[in-house]
């Protein structure tokens, strides 16, 4: 079980204010559970990510992973592959691995499922977009993490290039059973992939609404059902994507 309770989250700004990035937030995820955020730009996803994943510990609040320490047992996507440049594809991979012959094995048979079986020896710059997130999703899934931390992995990608990630991205997470936050501003990419999808408020983010998602897997995000959930979704909360779910949210947002 993931469970994150933030009371507040604070930036110093420029002026020498405190800017609060989160206040009040309150999530729960099961073990397995893949969740979608979505949410305004600047309210605060990327900030939640890096809480949850122990790159920043200035925090009110607590999160909690049970069975794993601090640093333990976490992959991390980010919106870029992040690869380093002097590593090949498959050192790429081993960086997180480690360099035992079981680590060896385990990298070289995900890469090769990935359709990166030619390209091991090569460097990243050798590699398109596209296949950099691939290099980029196996480093991720290597250790077969307990929790899988996504911040928009797949923005900026060509449609089918997307979506191709996002198959493979679902298979892996159906072998592994990681436990998957995933942070999108794409409403149809959140309803896609998602059990559930939890819609945060404008800054200070917290959550404001949850969805869960019941539609029938594999799906992609512009199958039929998906549109149509989405349609739904935005006729009976018309601000959702601003970050209001409701009359109340504009001034519990005041409130903070």
């Amino acid at each position: 079980m993931l469970d994150i309770d933030i009371t507040r989250k604070r930036y110093p700004d420029r002026g020498g204010r405190a800017h609060v990035a989160l206040a009040g937030l309150r999530l729960h995820a099961r073990p397995g559970e893949f969740v979608c955020v979505v949410g305004p730009s600047g309210c605060g996803k990327s900030t939640l990510l890096n809480v949850v994943g122990g790159l920043d510990r200035d925090v009110e609040g607590r999160v909690r992973l049970d069975g794993v320490a601090p640093g333990e047992g976490v992959g991390f996507m980010f919106q870029e592959p992040r690869l380093m440049p002097w590593l090949t594809v498959l050192d790429n991979v081993l960086l997180v691995a480690g360099r035992s012959d079981a680590a060896h094995v385990c990298a070289r048979e995900l890469l090769a499922a990935m359709e990166l079986g030619d390209v091991m020896d090569a460097y990243p710059g050798r590699l398109s977009g596209g296949m950099q997130r691939r290099v980029a999703l196996a480093r991720a899934f290597v250790i077969e993490p307990q929790l899988l931390l996504m911040d928009e992995p797949f923005v900026s990608l060509d449609v089918p290039t997307a979506n191709r990630l996002r198959a493979m991205l679902v298979g892996l997470w159906q072998r592994c059973r990681s436990t998957v936050l995933f942070v999108t501003h794409d409403l149809r990419e959140a309803l896609a992939l998602g059990d559930r999808v939890c819609f945060l408020s404008g800054a200070p983010g917290r959550v404001v609404l949850e969805l869960d998602v019941s539609l029938a897997r594999p799906r992609m995000p512009d199958d039929a059902a998906v549109l149509a959930l989405q349609a739904q979704l935005l006729a009976e909360h018309p601000e959702l994507l601003a970050g209001l779910a409701g009359p109340g949210d504009a001034e519990a947002g005041r409130d903070e």
